[in-house]
């Protein structure tokens, strides 16, 4: 339920013969395959980003993802400093805001299986799709999905409420996170915004990350790995959905995205063997379903 404007206008700068050709390469696969490869490489990457914790904890992994994530963009994108006076207030906000929504984003993941955070904060998007609606139909998504947090809250005492009040943050930053996508879009063009305020994410995170872990950082393993979380948690990812935008309503792609808590809860249990209780299923189940109605009953 993330809105990404893409700027169909003439000046883009002319891509290498490497970049054109993944470019093509990516353009034959159909839409709804690429949300869906997206969807899987974010939790992927969320399930490899969580083995990190134990050695670089959950900022310095934020840090290392925001860090790689900034330099892969930079470097493709190559975007220029002079963007004037109203790009640049809405780039570094972007930036802030994505560098809180992950630090929030992990801290919960380092206390609560990845299938209830990726459920909780999905309540950001959801609120933001239901915001000023007066369509007796989308109250009935809003009283489902607080009915799935009310069972998810019902935890028994094996779930962290620490871990739970950040998914809540991560939740609340993603919701300034799509609105501030409007922006950015409307005032850069291409990826130029986006690899900007990435770069400004990274800064914003890393002096947290450095607190964390220190120099083990700089541990040629953990460099690797938070690469590997970079690409898959990030640029993969982004790129996917620009793409996929670019062919299809954001109604559709916004009843795909809705279908992340399900797969965050799988990768958890494959790759983290982390198992929930049936009542968290029916919890994940009441906040997907109330995400496809309320993005297909939005305007």
């Amino acid at each position: 339920m993330v809105s990404v404007h893409v700027d169909e206008l003439g000046g883009r700068l002319p891509r290498s013969r490497p970049l054109a050709l993944a470019g093509r390469a990516l353009g034959a696969v159909p839409p709804p395959l690429q949300i869906l490869f997206g969807i899987l490489s974010v939790q992927v990457g969320a399930s490899l980003a969580k083995q990190l914790f134990a050695t670089a904890g959950a900022a310095g992994t934020v840090a290392l993802r925001l860090f790689f994530a900034a330099v892969v963009l930079l470097l493709v994108w190559r975007p220029a400093l002079r963007l004037g006076r109203r790009a640049w207030p809405v780039v570094l906000a972007y930036g802030v805001v994505l560098a809180l929504m992950n630090l929030a984003f992990y801290q919960a993941l380092a206390r609560v299986p990845q299938g209830i955070v990726v459920t909780i904060e999905f309540l950001g998007p959801l609120t933001v799709a239901l915001a000023g609606s007066r369509k007796l139909v989308d109250a009935v998504w809003a009283l489902l999905a607080a009915g799935g947090v009310v069972l998810l809250a019902e935890n028994r005492g094996d779930i962290s409420t620490v871990g739970l009040l950040f998914a809540l943050g991560a939740a609340v930053c993603w919701g300034g996170y799509i609105l501030l996508s409007a922006a950015l879009g409307n005032r850069t063009s291409e990826g130029n915004g986006l690899a900007l305020a990435m770069g400004a994410a990274a800064i914003a995170a890393m002096p947290v990350g450095i607190v964390e872990t220190g120099t083990a950082l700089l541990s040629p393993w953990l460099l690797l790995v938070g690469l590997a979380v970079a690409l898959l948690s990030s640029v993969i990812p982004y790129s996917l959905e620009l793409e996929a935008l670019r062919k299809i309503p954001p109604h559709v792609f916004g009843v795909l995205m809705s279908l992340e808590p399900a797969v965050a809860a799988l990768a958890g249990l494959v790759l983290l063997h982390e198992s929930l209780h049936p009542l968290q299923w029916v919890a994940l189940c009441c906040v997907v379903a109330a995400s496809i109605g309320a993005t297909r009953t939005a305007k």
